[in-house]
């Protein structure tokens, strides 16, 4: 049963869940089963070498970016500090795409989306130099993430939208509806 609604435009309407304390399902792979519907994951390459390493971010127009046009597209990054809990926000039009360029993230993802197949399922990813994915983050979708490495993080995101304060909302990262455990999970 849905809890209180969020936020709506058009035919989108978002609703608070009215889940149970935990962190979903784990994502494991980037093909799983469990991952809410309109998330996409996909490893990109990374190419180490005795200097470092070098990632491609993304070739606007190719791969999980090429409906993204040239024109509306925005690049940004936020460097976390250990320990930081950033969450969660969701948008009603902008599909985010998140590249994990340094350290390691504990990405939580939760659907918002009344009558969406998965609403109020969430997803965790543990993502970044230890597992390098990409993630697409459909509108809807309530996104967030907790630094986990030791070192800071730095998060690369690639928006299909200039940023439009008046397409983002906001839920405490503690929400009683979502109940997202950012505790160690000692599993």
């Amino acid at each position: 049963m849905p809890g209180s609604p969020i936020a709506s435009f058009e035919s989108l309407v978002l609703v608070r869940p009215e889940n149970t304390m935990g962190i979903g399902n784990i994502i494991l792979r980037p093909d799983s089963q469990d991952l809410i519907e309109g998330v996409v994951v996909k490893p990109f390459p990374l190419w180490p070498d005795d200097r470092g390493y070098f990632l491609e971010v993304a070739r606007i127009g190719q791969g999980l970016v090429e409906p993204f046009s040239p024109a509306t597209t925005q690049v940004s990054a936020a460097l976390s500090y250990p320990g930081t809990i950033k969450a969660f926000h969701y948008h009603l039009h902008q599909t985010d795409y998140w590249v994990a360029a340094q350290g390691m993230f504990q990405v939580a993802l939760v659907d918002l989306r009344e009558g969406s197949p998965t609403f109020g399922r969430r997803n965790t990813l543990y993502v970044g130099s230890l597992r390098p994915w990409q993630i697409i983050i459909p509108p809807g979708v309530g996104h967030g993430y907790k630094v986990v490495s030791p070192d800071p993080g730095m998060l690369i995101y690639i928006t299909n939208q200039i940023y439009n304060p008046k397409d983002e909302g906001r839920v405490a990262y503690n929400d009683e509806g979502i109940a997202y455990d950012w505790e160690l999970q000692h599993k």
